[in-house]
């Protein structure tokens, strides 16, 4: 499984138009060669790279996306999923949230997952929910990284 952004590369900076300092829109993502035995697929966008005195865990989630249908692989700009549910991210509610790193560069993950199952779970959910939900049901997964610094 594959995930891809036509804006910027794996480890590669991520334009500024998809951050605070721009359009603070999702960038256009491609998904590939997704297993045929997956239900559903998960998204998850953080930043791991958070200095501590902010949040004591270090991680800030940007957008939460589950229960999209394997079919749905093309991901316009600030358009979404076709299909699937967000759930609630740090900024305390669902959507994505662009990179606004407050000191430095960080790092940007996008961590897609295949499930065997859909989740039988609502919107009112964090990424936390979402994972002990997935235990035992995934599949593959990959991950695309973007670095974003605010100058």
């Amino acid at each position: 499984m594959e995930l891809t952004s036509q804006v910027f590369e794996n480890g590669g900076y991520i334009p500024s138009r998809y951050t605070c300092d721009g359009k603070n829109i999702h960038p256009p993502l491609a998904i590939s060669h997704v297993p045929s035995q997956a239900h559903s697929l998960v998204l998850f966008v953080e930043d791991p790279d958070v200095p501590l005195h902010l949040r004591k865990d270090g991680l800030w989630i940007h957008w939460v996306v589950f229960n999209i249908d394997p079919k749905d692989q093309q991901v316009e700009e600030g358009v979404g999923f076709s299909t699937g549910k967000e759930a609630l991210t740090t900024y305390g509610k669902p959507g994505f949230g662009g990179p606004c790193p407050p000191d430095r560069e960080h790092r940007y993950f996008f961590r897609l997952y295949a499930l065997d199952t859909k989740l039988d779970l609502d919107e009112h959910i964090t990424k936390f929910d979402i994972e002990d939900a997935m235990q035992g049901h995934v599949i593959e997964e990959t991950e695309l990284m973007g670095r974003y610094e605010r100058v």
